[in-house]
């Protein structure tokens, strides 16, 4: 999965939103979170509400009902207990590998904040108890499959609260599979012991779709900005023009996203001495062909996709998501906010921009190879063609990927099943949605990585001439991993080296070294 930034600073917690930076800092950085004043007295005074209405003899769902189909079901008090903890242990069903510990921390962060809000009516020391698993970097196990998304990620979030009770498995700070009450008692963390509503309030949020989304909008805006920069290459190696980026022609269609790729391929391709060397009437090229031209548009309308599920993103982080849940007013009401359409349907989204990125990033790799469309290239750009390959099967590995995101980018939302006999008839699938998205968007890392090795070699390939700034500050990166043109060499390990380059930011940062912050 993508890498992220330095570590940073403690993340407090309070009863407002935390933001797509916290989700990247408590979950891959390990950063410690601390729970806020303001959401300390906002937890205090809806759990006041919930234990006045634990001793109504009236019924009150997940108060003194059961839950689901069972919620006309009446509790006894000296059940309810049992009941808090029957739920926990029987949704902890998933099945499947383990899910990866940044989204665990992710999801746990996320209902860590809902239930600061003050209207889930849990306990104090029930969230307090989350922050300290998080701060231990104790990880419960989560299993693949279990969430339809709704109730929310129902699943998932059990197996997290049932490491907070201390039982199940989890992943101590060293990674170590081991009993969840081997864990807490190591770190000195007391099992909570729920009461009334505390089950329905740690199980009931999409917490983990979006923990996913949160993740996935960061990597993808290194990768928008980076699929501007290996785009540039590929334009230049292929002696295109930069002529079709203008910002005048931009303007005609005002899409802001469009202008910001155009942008960013203008400033990569300033100065180069490859693209001097055939401008003026001795070029009889009209147009480029669409992978080169068009790609502004292309990686445009991508960036206000992402943008658009930035904004949804932003929503979700605000909600505070249970059922049922504490209002303003301390009434206790049951309500759907728990669905995780919105969620779900910006997940799907960006799987169908990502696998268009990629589908045209992988074009201008196969323009590159193919001697008949390369102007001047040599063949599959070898050393030796015949005798070598060159980079002709990184093409086909770069293809490979591009027809895997095709298929990941069919819809999981537009998907249902009923469940909990009939009474949860329509769910989200939202779970499902996040967990393709990841897939894609590592595949984009892969997708670019190998047009920025392919262009690089081009631009090699094109000595004496000279290489635009930002492209050469690209290629001079690339050269401290791999080596240039030359006889075939293993290449697979030189692949690997250049996504790491991708995923981990340090392309752009090169590219960026030479013209400044990429939009």
């Amino acid at each position: 999965m993508l890498t992220s930034a330095p570590p940073r600073a403690t993340v407090v917690v309070g009863t407002g939103p935390v933001t797509i930076d916290d989700v990247v800092a408590v979950a891959r950085l390990d950063a410690p979170v601390v729970i806020g004043d303001d959401a300390r007295d906002a937890v205090l005074a809806s759990r006041a509400t919930i234990d006045a209405l634990a001793t109504d003899p009236a019924p009150h769902y997940g108060i003194s009902t059961g839950f689901g189909a069972l919620a006309t079901t009446f509790i006894t008090p000296d059940r309810r207990a049992q009941l808090q903890q029957s739920l926990i242990r029987s949704h902890a069903a998933g099945s499947g590998p383990e899910v990866e510990r940044e989204v665990v921390r992710a999801l746990m962060l996320l209902r860590l904040s809902t239930l600061l809000t003050g209207r889930t009516g849990v306990r104090l020391e029930t969230a307090q108890a989350y922050a300290a698993v998080l701060n231990a970097g104790i990880t419960p196990v989560v299993r693949e499959y279990g969430s339809l998304g709704c109730s929310g990620d129902l699943a998932p979030l059990s197996h997290c609260a049932l490491a907070v009770l201390g039982e199940g498995e989890v992943r101590d700070a060293s990674g170590a599979l081991v009993p969840a009450a081997q864990a807490l008692a190591a770190a000195g963390i007391a099992p909570v012991v729920l009461a009334e509503k505390e089950g329905l309030a740690l199980v009931n949020g999409t917490d983990g779709m979006l923990g996913m989304l949160a993740l996935a909008i960061h990597d993808l805006r290194r990768l928008a900005s980076t699929a501007d920069v290996t785009a540039a290459m590929s334009v230049e190696a292929l002696l295109g023009t930069d002529a079709a980026f203008a910002d005048d022609l931009q303007r005609l269609r005002p899409h802001p996203g469009q202008r910001d790729a155009a942008s960013n391929m203008r400033r990569m391709l300033a100065g180069s001495g490859v693209m001097a060397s055939h401008r003026g009437p001795e070029c009889t090229r009209v147009q480029d062909a669409y992978s080169l031209r068009c790609a502004p548009q292309v990686h445009g309308a991508a960036r206000d996709t992402l943008a658009h599920a930035a904004t949804v993103a932003d929503r979700e982080l605000a909600s505070a998501i249970d059922n049922p849940v504490v209002t303003p007013d301390l009434r206790v009401e049951s309500n759907g906010n728990f669905h995780g359409a919105p969620v779900a349907y910006v997940l799907d989204f960006l799987a169908v921009a990502v696998a268009d990125v990629a589908s045209m990033a992988e074009r201008r790799t196969d323009r590159m190879l193919d001697p008949a469309r390369s102007h001047g290239l040599p063949a599959f750009l070898a050393h030796d063609a015949g005798v070598d390959s060159g980079l002709m099967i990184a093409q086909y590995t770069a293809a490979g990927i591009v027809s895997e995101l095709k298929r990941l980018a069919v819809p999981a939302s537009v998907d249902s099943i009923p469940s909990s006999a009939m009474q949860e008839d329509h769910v989200s699938m939202g779970w499902a949605a996040a967990r393709k998205l990841r897939r894609s968007v590592d595949g984009l890392a892969r997708v670019l990585a190998i047009e920025a090795l392919t262009a690089a070699r081009a631009l090699d390939l094109r000595a004496p001439l000279e290489p635009a700034p930002g492209t050469a500050a690209v290629v001079a990166r690339l050269r401290e991993r791999v080596a240039g043109p030359g006889p075939d060499r293993f290449l697979s390990a030189e692949i690997e080296d250049v996504v790491r380059d991708v995923a981990s930011g340090a392309l752009l940062v090169a590219a960026e070294s030479a013209v400044d912050t990429l939009a």
